[in-house]
């Protein structure tokens, strides 16, 4: 597993929450990490033709949905057609970073209620696109679970360079294991000083056990 370690030691100040750093200060010290783990992230899609990564973590809070949101903008610079999903159905927060309605959204594909293009909002940087989650859903875990999630993924892939998924804790709801085994890659993200190595390496096992190709690990310094 590689480590795709991101550090905001010197600059704690400059990414706050909802703050989309790699698009306002694109030549500060966090942008260029985030470059870094673009460059590793497209090495692995273009090495093994992979397109589809989900982004998760042991627990809430740290950090994966800021990280996920800074990459797809970091990527979406470099003229990559990304797609960033959010499949965080329970506490959606891709589409307040972005600062988009989310009425519509990835639940109303899933249930039919209106078709995958006609759901993607554009943001304005670069070629990204975002779906985010949609209307809120009493079943999370069965929703994602359905074969349209499925051939979802599958058209996503087919039409865009890059697709990003931010998903629940991995630990703590079932819905990102199904997710995870969807995908070409996970990306597990962690927080030095707050997530315990004993629940990184469970991740690592309930990963295995749902047959995902866990890729790497992003380290969230403090």
């Amino acid at each position: 597993m590689r480590h795709l370690i991101f550090n905001k030691k010197h600059q704690a100040s400059v990414l706050k929450k909802r703050n989309l750093v790699t698009f306002s200060n694109p030549y500060s010290i966090i942008s260029d990490q985030f470059r870094t783990i673009r460059t590793n992230i497209q090495f692995l899609s273009e090495e093994r033709k992979k397109r589809t990564f989900l982004i998760t973590s042991t627990g809430k809070s740290e950090g994966k949905s800021t990280i996920i949101a800074n990459l797809a903008v970091s990527m979406s610079q470099q003229k990559e057609k990304v797609l960033l999903i959010d499949a965080n159905l329970r506490e959606p927060i891709i589409h307040k970073i972005f600062k988009i309605p989310n009425e519509v959204g990835l639940t109303n594909v899933l249930t039919n209620r209106i078709i995958f293009e006609d759901a993607i909002q554009r943001p304005g940087i670069g070629k990204m696109k975002i779906l985010s989650s949609g209307s809120i859903t009493a079943n999370p875990a069965e929703l994602l679970g359905y074969e349209q999630m499925t051939d979802l993924l599958r058209m996503a892939s087919n039409s865009y360079d890059i697709v990003l998924i931010d998903s629940p804790s991995v630990l703590e709801f079932t819905e990102t294991r199904v997710l995870a085994n969807q995908c070409d890659g996970v990306v597990l993200v962690l927080n030095r000083g707050k997530t315990e190595l004993e629940k990184a390496a469970e991740a690592r096992r309930v990963l295995e056990l749902a047959h995902a190709k866990l890729i790497g690990a992003i380290i969230n310094e403090k």
